[in-house]
C-alpha cells in the first residue's frame, strides 16, 4: 500500500479482514469498544513475497497492521488460521489460493432442481471436511419444489451424519433450523454454484436487503449469479457469514481428511479387500467392487470416488511443483550470481 500523508505516529493493530477486491481489502479494526472501518492496500512485491498463493490474506483472516495518521493501513502478517477453504489457482505453476479462513461452518448450498447434483456435493463435502470446519447441506428453493423430501432422504443417504436444512428464503420456511448453527463469534462460510439462492439466503438471515438478486430464468429455473467478490456480511445476532463467487476452479486439492470423510463408506470396504493396493478396478476379492455388484454401493460413488482421488493425487503434484519454483525464485533473489544456474536447469 502507497502511503499519503503524515506516516508519523505509525500503531499496530489486529483486524478482521471482511471483503477482498483485486487490490484492495476492507478490514474491522479490534477496539475495546467498537470496530472501526478501514481500507488495506496490499503493496506489490513486498507482502508475503517470500510466500506463496495458501499465505495470502483472504476473508475471515485475523491480520496485523500498521496503521498511520491519517488512517492508511499496511498489512503485516496474516495470524495463525482455525479452518480454511481454498480453491485451485487457475493459473498453471501457481500454488492454490486461499477463499475464507476462520469459520466455524460450511453451508453448502444447492437448490432442489434439476441443478441439484450428487457429484457436486461429493466434492463440495469433501473440501468442506478438509477445510477443518463443520458442513451443513442447505437446499433452497423449497416453495419451488414439489417434493423437498427427495433432496433430504437424497442428502442424507449420501451423507450420514450430515446435517441437512431444507429451506425457502422467499417465504421463511425452515430458516429457523439454520439459526442453531448461528450467534455471536459464530463465522460460517457459503459455498455453491451460482444462481443457486445465496444472495436471496443471506437476506432473509439478515432480515433486509444486503445483497443483490438475480431474477429467475424461465428455461432452467436458475438464479442469476450477482455476487462478483468475496465478503463478509455481518448479522444482527452478532454472527458472521463469508460469501464467495460461484467457484468455476472448485478442486479438492490434496484432501486424504477431507475424502476419507466424505467416502467412509468406501475406506471401510476397502479394509476387507483381499489386496492392500487394491484399486478396485478387476483385482480378485474387491470388496468394494461386490459391494456395486450386490447393489450396496451405487456405481456412480465409486466413479466419482475414483475421479476425486485423482484429482487429489494431481493437486498434490502440482502444488509440490509450484513451491519448488517459488523456493527457486527465492533463492535466484537471495543468491543473484546463481541465477544462470537456475535457469540453465
Amino acid at each position: 500500500m502507497e502511503h499519503t500523508g503524515n506516516k508519523t505516529e505509525n500503531t499496530k493493530a489486529t483486524a478482521l479482514i471482511t471483503a477482498v477486491h483485486r487490490e484492495r481489502y476492507e478490514i474491522l479494526v479490534e477496539q475495546e469498544t467498537s470496530d472501526t472501518k478501514l481500507n488495506a492496500r496490499l503493496k506489490t512485491g513486498v507482502y508475503y513475497q517470500d510466500k506463496g498463493g495458501e499465505a495470502f490474506p483472504t476473508v475471515g483472516d485475523r491480520v496485523r497492521i500498521q496503521t498511520n495518521r491519517c488512517g492508511d493501513a499496511l498489512i503485516l502478517e496474516t495470524l495463525p488460521r482455525t479452518s480454511v477453504f481454498y480453491r485451485e489457482n487457475p493459473t498453471p505453476g501457481m500454488e492454490r489460493q486461499a477463499v475464507a479462513a476462520n469459520f466455524d461452518y460450511v453451508f453448502l448450498v444447492m437448490s432442489m432442481n434439476h441443478d441439484f447434483n450428487q457429484n457436486r456435493l461429493d466434492r463440495y463435502l469433501t473440501a468442506a471436511w478438509e477445510s477443518g470446519a463443520t458442513p451443513v447441506v442447505i437446499l433452497t428453493k423449497k416453495d419451488l419444489c414439489e417434493e423437498p423430501e427427495y433432496y433430504v432422504n437424497l442428502v442424507e443417504r449420501q451423507a450420514p451424519g450430515v446435517a441437512v436444512c431444507a429451506v425457502s428464503a422467499v417465504t421463511g420456511e425452515g430458516m429457523e433450523h439454520v439459526q442453531r448453527y448461528l450467534g455471536a463469534g459464530k463465522t460460517v462460510v457459503l459455498l455453491g454454484s451460482s444462481g443457486v439462492g445465496k444472495s436471496t439466503f443471506v437476506n432473509a438471515l439478515c432480515g433486509e436487503t444486503v445483497m443483490d438478486t438475480g431474477a429467475i430464468r424461465e428455461d432452467d429455473s436458475k438464479g442469476r449469479h450477482t455476487t462478483t467478490y468475496r465478503q463478509m456480511i455481518l448479522l444482527p445476532d452478532g454472527s458472521r457469514v463469508i460469501d464467495t463467487p460461484g467457484m468455476r476452479v472448485l478442486g479438492v486439492g490434496d484432501a486424504k481428511c477431507g475424502m476419507d470423510t466424505t467416502f467412509s463408506d468406501i475406506e471401510e470396504l476397502a479394509q476387507h479387500c483381499r489386496f492392500r493396493d487394491c484399486r478396485h478396478e478387476k483385482e480378485t476379492g474387491c470388496a468394494v467392487q461386490e459391494a456395486v455388484r450386490d447393489g450396496r454401493l451405487p456405481e456412480r460413488r465409486l466413479l466419482n470416488y475414483k475421479k476425486l482421488l485423482a484429482e487429489a493425487a494431481h493437486a498434490k503434484r502440482r502444488e509440490e511443483t509450484a513451491r519448488k519454483k517459488q523456493l527457486r525464485s527465492v533463492e535466484r533473489k537471495k543468491n543473484p550470481v546463481r541465477k544462470k544456474q537456475y535457469e540453465a536447469e
